[in-house]
């Protein structure tokens, strides 16, 4: 016997649907999702001294992935379009992967919440990387990405703490 919950994207004839959020309350809500890339040292290095083939890596895998966050009702279907008020997205070296660990967070007044966006925001940001560091090494894997916290909403708070959190 599963205590799972029913899947709200599926109608009782298992059709698929966008659910209705007419009915909830608008309310703050923010999701935090990160993920990594992982390249030679050689790559990370050229990249960290700005020696990259493509110019500004880090910045432009950072506006990317605000822009992503942005457009995600028109990359997944039935994701609702929702007005953002906050997106941020971080890159920071980790010379022990070694390649970079980015996080996004997500923050919205509305009646869904934000975890496709960040989870958005981290995927478009790691694949913009390797886009523009792929002259360099097309080797580089991305991964994992997950949802590492998620607060507000009618199914409550989620996960850990964030990066540098106490």
């Amino acid at each position: 016997m599963s205590n799972a919950q029913p899947l709200t994207h599926l109608d009782s004839q298992g059709e698929a649907q966008m659910v209705d959020v007419s009915t909830k309350a608008a309310t703050v809500r923010e999701a935090i999702a990160v993920g990594a890339i992982t390249m030679q040292s050689t790559t990370l290095d050229c990249i960290e001294a700005g020696n990259a083939p493509k110019g500004d890596v880090l910045g432009t895998a950072r506006l990317a992935g605000i822009m992503a966050a942005k457009q995600t009702a028109n990359l997944i279907p039935l994701c609702h379009p929702l007005p953002l008020q906050k997106i941020t997205v971080e890159i920071q070296p980790d010379p022990t992967l070694p390649g970079y660990q980015i996080q996004a967070t997500v923050r919205t007044k509305a009646e869904t919440g934000v975890e496709m966006e960040a989870l958005t925001a981290v995927s478009v940001a790691a694949l913009t990387l390797y886009d523009m560091a792929k002259a360099l090494e097309k080797s580089m894997t991305i991964g994992p990405i997950r949802l590492l916290k998620k607060t507000g909403g009618k199914s409550g708070d989620y996960g850990v703490q964030a990066l540098g959190e106490s």
